[in-house]
């Protein structure tokens, strides 16, 4: 037994090598060199101003995400409500009181934007209506089936919507029964946040506090690709928008670029001014920024085609009064929202 256990051992350390050995020759140059071959890169439009400012939370805004319409979004804060916002009027649609204070997570239903998920120390993913909200919001179905906190939640599409939890495992539901239709455990750690493809809703990436990063196909119910670099936890993950590479912010004070055809990392974003480490990761409509949310109060924009050593990130002027907890591009993307412990939300442009 102990012959086959060590003849075992020793195919594994062999697979892992090729593996390792086709993946070297995949990463045979950065997105700086590839891009520096091209020439001179064209200049990135500055400045992105401040436009809106979303007041009316008075708790630490903790999450926020945008309609498919561009126009609508909703926030999450630990004063205990979810609120709707018309980002180009900063009126308030509506505001839905929580069950519980401690959320940590929301997501608009992208093709109608008739359903809200939320969740957060609860365990829970609460379901709502927009369209059937009274006086008395209570959450049309509530999805019961994590261990540990629910730190993201994205739908797939109107029936169907993934968590990512504490208790190191994703999970596919079925909305309208409430059923657990597949469990993702490979992490070994929280997995802080979850992402669904642009370009095909059958694959989506989780970022852990394990350091690694996750391609799942819902189809088959597996893991099947993992990308590893970050030296500590990764709190976001973000898809660019062809579907085929996608952006992460760690603990590590980097946010880094992986793209799934060479499976690897194409490019890392780091300043020795930049200590602090990364909340969340967007990209604009392009591709061509990446921004992410910093623990100093700031928002920077990274130039993906760039090398960060050559190239110095811009900071949005105006910065928040604490730190940046979420951000997202909306789908027009022409504006950026930013939200904040300082229990503000603002629009960028």
């Amino acid at each position: 037994m102990e012959a086959r256990i060590e003849a075992a051992e020793k195919e594994v350390a062999s697979l892992k090598e090729q593996i390792e050995n086709v993946r070297s020759q995949k990463r045979n140059s950065s997105m700086g060199q590839v891009s520096a071959s091209q020439g001179a890169l064209r200049e990135i439009r500055k400045p992105i101003k401040m436009r809106r400012t979303l007041k009316g939370h008075f708790g630490k805004v903790y999450a926020m995400h945008w309609a498919g319409d561009s126009q609508t979004l909703v926030s999450a804060s630990q004063d205990g409500k979810l609120i709707i916002w018309n980002a180009q009027t900063t009126n308030k649609v509506s505001a839905i009181p929580l069950r519980s204070s401690w959320v940590m997570t929301c997501a608009f239903e992208q093709s109608k934007g008739n359903l809200i998920a939320c969740g957060g120390l609860d365990n829970v993913c609460s379901i709502y209506n927009i369209q059937q909200q009274s006086t008395n919001a209570r959450a049309t179905k509530e999805l019961v089936a994590h261990d540990g906190y629910l730190s993201c939640c994205r739908f797939v599409d109107e029936g169907h919507v993934v968590t990512s939890s504490g208790d190191s495992s994703c999970i596919f539901w079925d909305v309208t029964s409430g059923d657990v239709l597949k469990t993702f455990n490979d992490h070994t750690g929280d997995v802080m946040s979850v992402a669904i493809s642009p370009e095909n809703s059958n694959i989506f990436v989780s970022g852990s506090v394990d350091t690694t990063a996750k391609i799942w196909d819902l189809r088959i119910g597996k893991c099947v690709q993992t990308h590893s670099g970050h030296e500590q936890d990764i709190n976001s993950v973000a898809f660019f928008p062809d579907g085929y590479a996608f952006g992460t912010g760690s603990d590590d004070s980097s946010c880094r670029l992986f793209d799934m055809r060479c499976y690897g990392e194409v490019n890392k974003f780091v300043s020795d001014k930049i200590e602090c480490g990364i909340t969340s990761v967007a990209f604009s409509r392009s591709g061509r920024l990446m921004f992410g949310g910093y623990d100093d109060f700031n928002c920077y924009a990274w130039d993906t085609l760039a090398d960060s050593a050559a190239a110095a990130p811009y900071a949005l002027p105006t910065p928040h009064e604490n730190r940046v907890s979420c951000l997202g591009m909306n789908a027009r993307g022409d504006a950026l929202c930013t939200g904040s412990w300082d229990t503000n939300l603002k629009i960028w442009a």
